[in-house]
């Protein structure tokens, strides 16, 4: 992780996570391919999700409970659609879990989440997440 990811994570109340994690379009693929392929893939990215958790956890980062999440996604093009990126959610949440960041992911934990696209090849690929207030 680049230096300026670390700063950015010690500096605010934010969870960053540093891009790609497996889309849908890959994910759907290694379903096809072999059943146990998937469970590979989830059981990787939800580790590789839980890892940056728990940087941020050392860091100070909490988030109310419940609460709305904003997820900011930071790609270098428009090559994949936005609903196959935002597939990773489902490992953060369950690196959330696995990190001992929330207790559960399910509506009595997270309310909502709002997803956001920048695109920006001069940028390091990454998902900001963080708490989305009214």
């Amino acid at each position: 992780m680049k230096q300026e990811l670390l700063k950015t994570t010690t500096t605010s109340n934010k969870i960053i996570i540093p891009l790609p994690l497996t889309d849908l379009n890959t994910y759907i693929n290694k379903e096809r391919g072999h059943r146990q392929a998937a469970a590979k893939v989830k059981k990787q990215m939800t580790y590789i999700c839980s890892s940056y958790v728990k940087l941020a956890m050392q860091h100070g980062v909490k988030f109310p409970v419940p609460c709305r999440l904003k997820f900011t996604w930071i790609i270098p093009n428009k090559r994949k659609d936005p609903d196959n990126i935002a597939f990773a959610k489902k490992f953060i949440f369950d690196g959330m879990m696995k990190a001992g960041f929330i207790e559960n992911d399910n509506l009595n934990y997270i309310e909502g989440f709002s997803d956001y696209f920048i695109v920006d090849k001069d940028e390091e690929s990454r998902v900001i997440v963080e708490v989305e207030y009214d």
